[in-house]
């Protein structure tokens, strides 16, 4: 680009100024990224589940437990194709609250229903031989610096043993790697739910939720509504909905974070749009005379509209590339700590919306200056 030298330097005429708007458009596509990440991240459940899967939990409380005996009369409905089960069971890690998702299962009934959870053949005959046997993610193993033989002890928050003790330990047998949800799906620890349920002091016989497959995700609603009838008017009456709907029910317990994301990013852009409009139509009246020499050597009145166009553009392309660049080494910084929340990095759909987005701020907010340069007159350009 033959003119970009003399685009930057007239983006640059006035250099703190335009170091200023700069650092504004790089801190609020910084709060892009973040932000973004973290949306994506709650939302993550609902984008990467099954359609053919359903959950049946309390229809009250997640935290309510489930008989165990409700599998049976689950998997006699209509429909129904596969029926497992799981259990949060939380708890601590090196005296810190446990990062990512532990869970009781029946390792067989378990992997026929999530299919996405791949393990060799010798992983899961070593998790089958084993009862205090574990198997984690490949992302959790790789963080903790875990390997099979490994025992890995865990503080109990809300389960305690029989004889007492809140200290449960698991031997690491293998690896899962999970196909769907790259980013948090492998961070996990899944145990036998046999060895929980003899070894735990109450609460024996019951399951924290169902998980349901399905052979036709069109009749969800009818096989939903037909298990939950079972179960009407008894001491445990479920609530059975898609694991997309459980998964978005879930991420609003925290309120909804799309809203709450785009409300202050929709400040902030706004904000940037005043300012670096303000910056711009401020350049304009400073140069005016310049821009009349430009059209008095030759410059047309598309090419003078393309220079400030340009600069503009240069301007929110570049904040937005920084800001985006600070946003990928801070999750990366702190990918440990927000693991646990699934936040792991930022994709790079979130990189490419926020390249479309200072794109258009850079339309926007170079259109009026720009025209005003095309239609200004050399005589009057001369005279200012």
């Amino acid at each position: 680009m033959k003119y970009f030298s003399l685009i930057w330097a007239s983006l640059f005429r006035k250099k703190a100024r335009t170091i200023l708007t700069l650092l504004s458009i790089i801190v609020a596509f910084l709060l892009f990224g973040l932000l973004q990440a973290v949306s994506q991240a709650f939302n993550g459940g609902a984008d990467n589940a099954d359609a053919d899967r359903m959950i049946t939990n309390s229809k009250y409380s997640i935290i309510d437990m489930l008989p165990i005996a409700f599998q049976q009369q689950i998997e006699a409905v209509p429909g129904v194709k596969a029926v497992a089960f799981a259990s949060w069971f939380g708890g601590s890690y090196q005296d810190k609250p446990a990062r990512f998702a532990v869970f009781p299962v029946v390792p067989d009934e378990y992997l026929k229903i999530a299919p996405e959870l791949q393990m060799s053949p010798e992983t899961r005959a070593a998790w089958n031989a084993n009862r205090t046997g574990a198997v984690v993610g490949e992302t959790l193993a790789k963080q903790m610096n875990w390997k099979v033989g490994d025992k890995v002890p865990l503080l109990a928050d809300i389960w305690p043993k029989t004889d007492g003790s809140l200290t449960w330990t698991f031997d690491i047998v293998g690896t899962f790697h999970n196909t769907k949800d790259l980013a948090n799906g492998d961070s996990a620890l899944l145990f036998r739910y046999d060895y929980f349920d003899e070894a735990r002091q109450y609460g024996k016989g019951t399951i924290g939720w169902f998980l349901v497959k399905i052979d036709d995700r069109s009749h969800s609603d009818a096989v939903g509504k037909a298990i939950d009838a079972k179960f009407n008017n008894s001491g445990h009456e479920t609530k059975t909905q898609t694991e997309q709907a459980f998964a978005q029910g879930f991420a609003k317990q925290f309120g909804d974070i799309a809203l709450i994301v785009s409300a202050i990013l929709g400040a902030v852009f706004f904000t940037i749009l005043v300012l670096t409009g303000n910056t711009m139509s401020q350049a304009l009246r400073e140069r005016i005379p310049e821009l009349g020499i430009l059209k008095t050597l030759g410059f047309s009145n598309q090419a003078v509209w393309w220079l400030v166009m340009l600069e503009s553009l240069l301007l929110s392309v570049l904040g937005a590339a920084i800001g985006l660049l600070l946003a990928v080494f801070a999750i990366d910084a702190m990918k440990e700590s927000l693991s646990g929340f699934g936040i792991t990095r930022v994709s790079w759909r979130v990189v490419a919306e926020g390249f479309l987005f200072a794109f258009l701020l850079g339309l926007l907010v170079g259109l009026a200056p720009a025209l005003k340069a095309m239609r200004l007159k050399i005589v009057d350009a001369l005279r200012a």
